[in-house]
Order: C-alpha cells, then structure tokens, then sequence
C-alpha cells in the first residue's frame, strides 16, 4: 500500500539505520584491547545489550542523567559477568567508547538502496536521542549525513523522544506537516509511541519480529519499505 500523502519522512538512527549493536560490539573489543583488559568482548556484550537498554529507558525517562548512564550501564554489566574492574578504569572505558564508537559505521542491509530511492521524492530527516557529539560523526562517517535535510537530537531540544516536544520541534525545523509526515524506527515507545501521539504517522523497524500490535505497519528488513514509498 502506498502512502501517496507522505512529503516528509522522519527516522531514528541508531538500530534503524545505523547498525548500533554490530559498531558497539567491535568497539568494545577495541577498547578493552587498548585499555589490556582480558575480558571476551562477546561475554560482556550478552549480558550489556540488556542493560544498556534498560539505563536508556531511564535515561528517556529522565531519571538519569548522561554521564550516569555511561557509568553505570558499564559497572552493572562487568558485576553480572562476576569481573571487577576500578571505577578509574571504567570511567576511562566509557569515555574510550564514545571516542572509538564512530570508528565503526555498519548500516543495516539495504540502507544505502532505500536512502537512494526515497531522497529524490521526499524530504529526509532524522529524530533521535543519541547524544549529540556522536550522532553527527555517525552520519558523516558512515556517508548518510547529505541524504537528511534536517536532524533533530534530544541534547538541542532538551527533552527525548517520546516527549512530544521533540516530534513538535522536528516538524518545525523541517517546515513540515504532521499530515504529511511519517516516523520510522525500531523503539515501539520512544518512535511509535511517541510519534502517535502528536498525529504522525508510522512505521515500526522490527528486526526481532517482536512487535505485537497489528495495528501498527511495520517492517523486519529496510526493503520492505519500497513497499510503502
């Protein structure tokens, strides 16, 4: 079905296009191998992908602030897996990441085909909590930053998705229509949710195939977007 109303479309970055879990992964391989840490890097990861979540949602929340979560989301994942580490050494790790994080820049498959096709037709954008000194170099590094008209993270409004202020702010910035605009991410909260409740339409990037709200229109691979477009 195609979405013959659409002009502006508004992504998330980080899980919808920009392939976070594979970059954060090899990142944290590096850096434990520069910091001569004799951790295995896949070990840690299974146990940290949960966690960062969950300090994420309370960093959204606003019940943490940043430099709380960059800590603690490290010292909870290196208790779970029984390794103790100084808090000197995890506080330079977490500066370590944010420093080499950009030096790995996966998208998902078929990002560049769908940024492709869509750029000639509509207006591009970016929504997105992620903090606001990476999230620009992400783009660059990874040769999506020309293909957006406007970028709208949560350090410049003050607020983070699904606070409506964000979505109000980003369709302003954009010159845009609520009715003629669409979000597409991968967090049912922060994107749908949030989305939803100032009147966008949208679509939810469901890699897991998780989803459980027929309702919703979703997608499991980027593709499936040609669908709509």
């Amino acid at each position: 079905m195609k979405l013959k109303h659409i002009k502006d479309i508004f992504f998330d970055l980080d899980h919808t296009l920009w392939d976070f879990d594979k970059n954060s992964a090899l990142t944290f391989k590096k850096i434990f191998e520069l910091n001569q840490l004799d951790i295995n890097s896949n070990d840690f990861i299974e146990y940290y992908e949960p966690i960062n979540l969950k300090y994420w949602k309370l960093y959204r929340e606003e019940k943490i602030n940043k430099e709380n979560l960059r800590y603690a989301r490290l010292q909870e994942t290196f208790r779970e897996i029984g390794t103790v580490v100084a808090d000197t050494i995890i506080n330079k790790l977490s500066e370590d990441y944010i420093t080499h994080l950009t030096s790995f820049n996966y998208l998902f498959e078929n990002t560049l085909d769908v940024l492709n096709y869509l750029y000639p037709k509509y207006n591009l954008h970016i929504i997105t909590n992620g903090f606001d000194e990476v999230q620009y170099k992400k783009m660059i590094k990874s040769n999506i930053y020309s293909y957006f008209k406007t970028v709208t993270n949560s350090e410049m409004v003050g607020v983070k998705k699904p606070n409506p202020k964000i979505f109000n702010y980003a369709i302003n910035k954009a010159e845009a229509h609520i009715s003629e605009s669409i979000m597409i991410g991968d967090s049912y909260e922060a994107d749908i949710l949030g989305a939803q409740n100032i009147g966008m339409d949208v679509i939810l990037f469901d890699v897991g195939g998780k989803a459980t709200d027929p309702n919703i229109k979703q997608v499991s691979h980027l593709k499936e977007l040609f669908e709509y477009f």
